[in-house]
């Protein structure tokens, strides 16, 4: 039987020998892998951009939701350097096309001057060196319901695509507490309510990877406050840009947007309160 190119890839990572570059998952668009560099490994790069390196040479690698079909890790080592080459196979994302002309707000320079400084702080709150263990584990949901929007879901108006998710939405029900699905250290914390996030918490899990908590209704951490997976950190709410009641969940490794679904495995079984 041919193998598809997803399952080659596949192969080809899981057939690696002990002294490469070792990976555990598939490769592919909105993933997040971890990995091990092999023994007497001085530095780690993917695309020629650094990768921080762990205690036994264990790392992370991800891959943004439009990756392109190709990268290379390579370790540099103190006898030579090892090279792997990654095929990154494309997601089927949910894409809706609408025709409709796509809608350009102009938002005037009061609203720019505010955006540019909260774009600056979330900028800064990601650049914020963090050493936690939280990268390593099995990630949990923050919060329990129907998952109302998935990432990398896209509407396309008249041939013009428009944003993608960004992440996954939860439909817990107003006032539902949100949790920390990993330790970690928050990075930003409100207030003030930001335009377009509304209460927003920014957690670093170590290792470049961080979870972002959009349209909580409260806050119950404060910016430097270390967490541990399954502590509090708010409630779910509809401040921001938001049309109802929910939780946004998205995750950044480095500059690359990740799934956080796969991360945090199926939905358990959940009652959403019912509408008051």
């Amino acid at each position: 039987m041919r193998a598809t190119p997803l399952l080659l890839a596949f192969a080809l990572v899981a057939a690696a020998p002990a002294d490469e570059i070792q990976l555990s998952g598939q490769p592919q668009q909105g993933a997040l892998l971890r990995g091990t560099a092999p023994p007497g490994t001085t530095a780690l790069r993917l695309d020629g951009k650094p990768i921080p390196l762990g205690e036994g040479g264990a790392f992370l690698v991800g891959f943004d939701r439009d990756a392109p079909p190709k990268a290379e890790l390579v370790a540099e080592r103190s006898g030579g350097t090892s090279i792997r080459l990654l095929t990154v196979a494309p997601r089927a994302w949910d894409i809706e096309r609408v025709d409709t002309p796509l809608r350009q707000g102009i938002p005037n320079e009061e609203f720019q001057r505010v955006r540019a400084a909260e774009l600056a702080r979330i900028a800064a709150a990601r650049a914020t060196p963090v050493t936690s263990d939280g990268w390593r584990q099995q990630f949990a949901w923050p919060a329990r319901g129907r998952i109302s929007g998935v990432f990398g879901s896209q509407r396309i108006y008249q041939g013009e695509p428009g944003s993608y998710h960004s992440g996954v939405d939860i439909a817990a029900g107003a006032g539902a507490t949100v949790t920390a699905p990993a330790d970690g250290v928050v990075v930003l914390a409100g207030p003030p309510v930001f335009s377009l996030e509304g209460n927003l918490v920014i957690v670093s899990h170590g290792m470049g990877l961080d979870s972002a908590f959009l349209h909580l209704a409260t806050v119950a951490v404060k910016e430097g406050q270390r967490v541990r997976q399954g502590d509090p950190i708010g409630t779910v709410g509809a401040t921001g840009r938001a049309t109802g009641p929910h939780l946004h969940w998205s995750m950044k490794w480095q500059n690359a947007r990740i799934d956080p679904q796969p991360l945090a495995g199926p939905m358990p079984a959940a009652t959403i309160p019912p509408k008051e």
